[in-house]
C-alpha cells in the first residue's frame, strides 16, 4: 500500500462502509453487491486480454461471448432481481457498453410496459431466454430527438390484418439502435400508423429482421453496422430500412393504442405513454451520470493523494498535489456533485416505478411531470458529469491522457448520453413546456403539486408586489431577502435555489408572452424565447438536485457520516451558487459584498473536504477490476503499474517492429 493513500484513509473521520451502504440502500444491498462482483471476477470465463489493446472487431466479439456466458450464468445462479442483474451485467462488462444493452434495457422494458398479456405471452418469454434477441429502433439517420417527425411508415392492409412496413426515404433510414448491426433478430419500431386512410402518429411495433434459424436478413430488410464511433467499440449500432415488409396485426404492441381486425383506430389514454420506455431510459441515466462521474473522481483524487508536483516551499519534499487549493476546487465540488447526482438517481429510480404501478393502475395523472423531470435531469446531469470527467482527466496532468488511466474511456462512454434518448437541449425545452404551463396554472389559481409546488408561492408573491409600496420599501424589501440567505444553513440554500428557480421561470413566461404580443405566431414567440426557457429549466433542475440532497441528509444518522454529507452538500450548493451568482444577484437573493463570503466559505469547506477526500470516494467502493486504472488503483501505486500495463502494449511483442525493416531501414545509409 503506498503511504501516501494509507495516511489518507487513517486520517478519515468517517466508516466509509457505512457511506457506501446509504449509497447502495443498505447494508445487505451492499453484502449483495460485493457478493455478485466476486463471483464474476473470479470467474475465468470472464477473463480477457485488457480491451484498450483488441481491434474493434476483437471488441465486439469478446463482449458477445462475455454477454453469452453472462446469460448462462445468470440462469446457473438463479438471478432474477433486476438491480441484481445490472449489477452482474456491470461487472461483467466493467461499466463499458455491450450488445446487447438494448436488448435487457429497452426491448424488454419495452415489452412489460406496453405488450397485451397476450403479445407478452407471445414475445417475452422467448425474449427473455434469448431465442428473440432485440433492440429498440427509433431513430432514424434524418431526425432523433424530434420524434414526431420519424418518416418510417406502418400501414394497415385489413386485406391480410398486416401492417406494411416501410422506410420511404433515405433520411427515414433507421440509424444507431445499439445491438441492431449484427446482433439482434427482432427490432421494436417506432413508425408512423396509417390505417383507413388517416394518419394517427407514432406507435410500436415489433419487427423480425433476421431468421431465427440463420440469422440472415429476412427479404425487405437491409440491416448492418453503421461503422467506428467516437467510443462504443463493443456496440454494433446499427442501420435499418425496410422495403414492404409484412408483419402481423398482433405484431403492433396494444396495451394502450388498438387496432382492430378492420382497421379501426382506437388511440391511447395518453400520448405520451408510446415514450413510456424513453422516459425509463432518461430516468435511469440520471443514475448512470453519478456512476461516471464517481469513477472519474475516485481516480482523480487517489492519483492526487499519490502524486508529488513543484514545491509549496524552496527546498521542501514536493507536496501531495491533492495539497494545492486549485486542485482541490477543481475535484471537491464534482465530488459533491456526484454524490448529489447519486441520491437524485435514487429519487428517480423509486419515483418511476411508483408513478408506473399508478399508470397500471390506470392513474395517469404523475406522467406529465414524470416526462418533464426525468427530460430536464437527464439533460442536467449528463451536461454536468460530461464536463466533469474531462475536468478529472486533465487533473491528472499528461497522465489521464493514457488510456491506462481509464479516463479517456469513461469520458468517450459517456459523452453519448448528452444526445441518446433526446439531445440535451431539446430535453430542457421539453421541460420548459412543462414548466410554462404550470406558471399559467399557478397565476390562475390552480393549485400545483410536486417539484412545481413552488410557483405557488411565486403567486402569492406577485400578488403581494402587485400592491402599490414605495421604491425606498421596495429596496429594503430585497436587501432583506438577501440578507435571509445565510451561507452555513442548508434549508436557507434550497430555499435560495427555489426562489431563484421561480424567478427564471416567471422571466420566461414574461420572454414568451413578450414575444406573443408582437403579434408572433406560437412557434417564433417560443423559438425567440428558447435561451431564456432552457435558463428556466436549468435552475428548476439545480433545485431538484439541491433539494434532494439536503432531504437525503435527513435519512442520515450516523453523526460523522452526516457531517461529512453536510460538508458536501454545503459545497455543492455554494459552488453553484458562486458558478450563478448573476441569477441570485438579479433575483434579489444575494447582496454583491455576500459574493466574497460566499468565495470564503468555499474554501473552507474544501479544506474540510480535504480530510476526507479519499474516504469519500472509497466510499463509492469501485473494485480495481471495475475501474481498471493504473491512476485509480486502491493501493495507490500508480507508477509501478502504469511501467506494468505499458509492458502489454502489443507494440511491444517483438524488439523490433517490422515496420522498421519494410520502411525506415531501407532509407538509411549503410553501416
Amino acid at each position: 500500500m503506498n503511504p501516501d493513500i494509507l495516511r489518507e484513509r487513517e486520517n478519515a473521520t468517517f466508516n466509509t462502509d457505512l457511506l457506501t451502504n446509504i449509497l447502495d440502500g443498505d447494508q445487505e444491498k451492499t453484502r449483495r453487491r460485493r457478493e455478485i462482483e466476486s463471483l464474476v471476477i473470479s470467474d475465468p470465463d470472464f477473463q480477457q486480454e485488457d480491451p484498450n489493446f483488441l481491434s474493434r472487431s476483437e471488441r465486439y466479439d469478446a463482449a458477445v461471448r462475455k454477454s453469452a456466458q453472462m446469460i448462462l450464468k445468470l440462469r446457473e445462479y438463479g438471478i432474477s432481481d433486476p438491480e441484481e442483474i445490472y449489477f452482474y451485467k456491470s461487472c461483467v462488462h466493467r461499466g463499458r457498453a455491450e450488445p446487447l444493452d438494448l436488448h435487457l434495457g429497452m426491448f424488454l422494458p419495452t415489452l412489460l410496459n406496453q405488450a397485451t398479456p397476450e403479445q407478452q405471452e407471445t414475445f417475452f418469454m422467448p425474449a427473455w431466454n434469448l431465442d428473440i434477441i432485440g433492440t429498440y429502433a427509433q431513430t432514424e439517420m434524418g431526425h432523433g430527438t424530434f420524434i414526431r417527425g420519424l418518416e418510417t411508415t406502418a400501414t394497415y392492409d385489413p386485406a391480410t390484418q398486416e401492417f406494411v412496413m416501410n422506410s420511404p426515404t433515405i433520411s427515414s433510414i433507421k440509424w444507431w439502435p445499439g445491438g441492431l448491426g449484427k446482433t439482434s433478430n427482432h427490432a421494436v419500431v417506432l413508425a408512423q400508423l396509417h390505417t383507413q386512410g388517416t394518419c394517427h402518429g407514432l406507435h410500436a411495433f415489433i419487427v423480425p429482421i433476421r431468421s431465427m434459424s440463420t440469422h440472415i436478413p429476412l427479404p425487405g430488410v437491409t440491416v448492418g453496422d453503421i461503422g467506428p464511433k467516437f467510443g462504443f467499440d463493443e456496440v454494433d449500432n446499427g442501420y435499418l430500412k425496410l422495403d414492404n415488409v409484412r408483419i402481423p396485426r398482433e405484431n403492433m404492441l396494444m396495451k394502450y393504442a388498438k387496432v382492430e381486425a378492420d382497421g379501426t383506430y382506437h388511440k391511447p389514454p395518453s400520448s405520451k405513454l408510446t415514450y413510456g420506455t424513453m422516459v425509463f431510459i432518461r430516468s435511469m441515466i440520471v443514475g448512470e451520470s453519478a456512476r461516471a462521474l464517481s469513477k472519474a473522481c475516485t481516480i482523480a483524487i487517489r492519483y492526487s493523494a499519490v502524486r508529488h508536483q513543484s514545491e509549496l516551499r524552496p527546498g521542501e519534499p514536493e507536496p501531495q498535489i491533492l495539497d494545492y487549493q486549485t486542485q482541490q476546487y477543481k475535484l471537491f465540488p464534482l465530488l459533491a456533485t456526484a454524490y448529489a447526482f447519486h441520491f437524485v438517481g435514487q429519487y428517480m429510480r423509486s419515483t418511476y416505478h411508483r408513478i408506473t404501478g399508478d399508470i397500471n393502475q390506470g392513474d395517469f395523472s404523475e406522467l406529465p411531470e414524470l416526462h418533464a423531470t426525468s427530460a430536464g435531469l437527464k439533460a442536467f446531469t449528463t451536461w454536468v458529469a460530461n464536463a466533469g470527467i474531462e475536468v478529472c482527466r486533465m487533473a491528472c496532468g499528461g497522465h489521464g491522457y493514457s488510456h491506462a488511466s481509464s479516463l479517456p474511456g469513461i469520458y468517450v462512454t459517456f459523452t453519448p448520453t448528452c444526445t441518446y434518448e433526446g439531445e440535451n437541449t431539446v430535453m430542457m425545452l421539453q421541460t420548459a413546456r412543462y414548466l410554462m404551463k404550470s406558471y399559467k396554472q399557478a397565476m390562475s389559481g390552480q393549485q400545483l403539486s410536486g417539484m412545481v409546488s413552488y410557483l405557488n408561492e411565486a403567486q402569492q408573491q406577485r400578488q403581494m408586489q402587485a400592491q402599490p409600496v414605495s421604491s425606498s420599501r421596495l429596496a429594503t424589501t430585497a436587501t432583506a431577502a438577501a440578507a435571509s440567505v445565510h451561507l452555513s444553513d442548508l434549508a436557507s440554500l434550497v430555499e435560495a435555489y427555489k426562489l431563484r428557480a421561480a424567478k427564471l421561470v416567471e422571466v420566461a413566461a414574461k420572454s414568451l408572452q413578450g414575444e406573443l404580443q408582437k403579434s408572433l405566431s406560437q412557434e417564433d414567440a417560443w423559438n425567440n424565447s428558447s435561451i431564456d426557457l432552457v435558463r428556466a429549466s436549468d435552475a428548476h433542475c439545480h433545485y431538484v438536485v439541491v433539494k434532494l440532497f439536503v432531504a437525503k441528509l435527513e435519512e442520515v444518522g450516523e453523526a460523522a457520516v452526516h457531517a461529512a454529507l453536510s460538508t458536501l452538500a454545503q459545497l455543492y450548493a455554494l459552488h453553484g451558487l458562486a458558478q450563478h451568482s448573476g441569477d441570485f444577484l438579479q433575483a434579489g437573493l444575494l447582496t454583491v459584498p455576500q459574493l466574497s463570503s460566499v468565495s470564503q466559505r468555499i474554501k473552507s469547506l474544501l479544506a474540510e473536504v480535504r480530510t476526507n477526500a479519499v474516504a469519500l470516494v472509497d466510499a463509492f467502493d469501485y473494485r480495481d477490476e471495475i475501474l481498471n486504472s493504473s491512476l485509480g488503483r486502491y493501493d495507490g501505486n500508480v507508477y509501478e503499474h502504469m511501467f506494468e500495463w505499458a509492458r502489454k502494449s502489443p507494440l511491444n511483442r517483438t524488439e523490433v517492429h517490422p515496420s522498421y525493416h519494410k520502411y525506415l531501414k531501407p532509407l538509411q545509409s549503410k553501416l
